[in-house]
């Protein structure tokens, strides 16, 4: 028997079907899009389950229209399945390898979310928030608003750091630099002070600041890196810039000296 042929079972007719369909699919995923959207900005508590769902809707619903579109372009018989499925393995095999891979991974990330929409992640050296787990890449934006485009399958194998895994809050650290000489426990004092009044610290979770001297070139600066808690990951460079004005200013009124090799860059 002579093997059966994918074109024997094509429907012309069912084109225009199939591209409502898709059509339908995309019009559906992007009005869940804004719907889940609006709902993250008014419950900002649930913002990272909403974005969580919002992307596991996306995806069942192009999948689904998908599978519905090719079912209307196709017969799908016994004989068709099969045509089907040996062109279909032909053509992953030379051409759609790295496309599936990514759609698998893809599905992969959002069962065993190792990060998910909205987490702020690190991956070969490009840090950004997640905005999107597509079929086949993951998109990120970074701090300077650039959209990095990322494919799903580099994730299976490569190291990636999530800083927020899933919560609103994440860990920001600060480092301040003092000269050798100068009254640490003032300065301690002062970052202390700007860390717990800044508006967008969050409180429930514990801060700290951690003393060392560091050595730069010839000359020797006392460091205090504090580790505070931002409220919403969306408030870090807010967090960091408060903090940080703050700090400045209270060395200046209380005469807390930079490190010599600061004043000697400036000379």
């Amino acid at each position: 028997m002579e093997d059966p042929s994918i074109l024997q079972f094509f429907r012309p007719q069912g084109l225009f079907p199939a591209v409502v369909v898709l059509g339908v699919a995309w019009f559906l995923a992007r009005l869940t899009e804004g719907a889940f959207e609006r709902a993250g900005t008014r419950f900002t508590e649930y913002r990272l389950t909403l974005n969580q769902t919002k992307a596991i809707i996306r995806l069942v619903l192009w999948l689904g229209g998908m599978a519905a579109a090719i079912s209307l372009v196709f017969q799908l018989s016994d004989e068709a399945l099969l045509a089907l499925g040996g062109t279909l393995a032909v053509a992953i095999g030379i051409a759609l390898r790295d496309l599936v891979a990514s759609i698998i991974a893809g599905v992969t990330i959002l069962i065993d979310k190792p990060f998910q929409v909205g987490d702020r992640i690190s991956y070969g050296g490009v840090y950004g928030e997640v905005v999107e787990i597509g079929l086949r890449a993951v998109r990120l934006v970074t701090l300077d608003d650039n959209l990095v485009t990322i494919p799903n399958n580099k994730f299976l194998t490569d190291i990636v750091a999530s800083g927020n895994a899933g919560e609103l809050d994440m860990l920001v650290q600060m480092d301040f630099f003092i000269g050798i000489e100068q009254s640490i426990p003032l300065a301690k004092a002062i970052v202390a002070e700007a860390l717990a009044s800044s508006r967008f610290t969050y409180l429930k979770k514990p801060w700290n600041i951690v003393i060392s001297e560091v050595q730069q070139n010839d000359f020797v600066a006392v460091r205090l890196r504090a580790k505070v808690y931002v409220l919403d990951i969306r408030y870090e460079k807010a967090l960091e810039t408060d903090v940080t004005e703050r700090v400045l200013t209270a060395f200046r009124e209380q005469g807390v000296g930079a490190p010599a090799i600061l004043h000697r860059a400036v000379a």
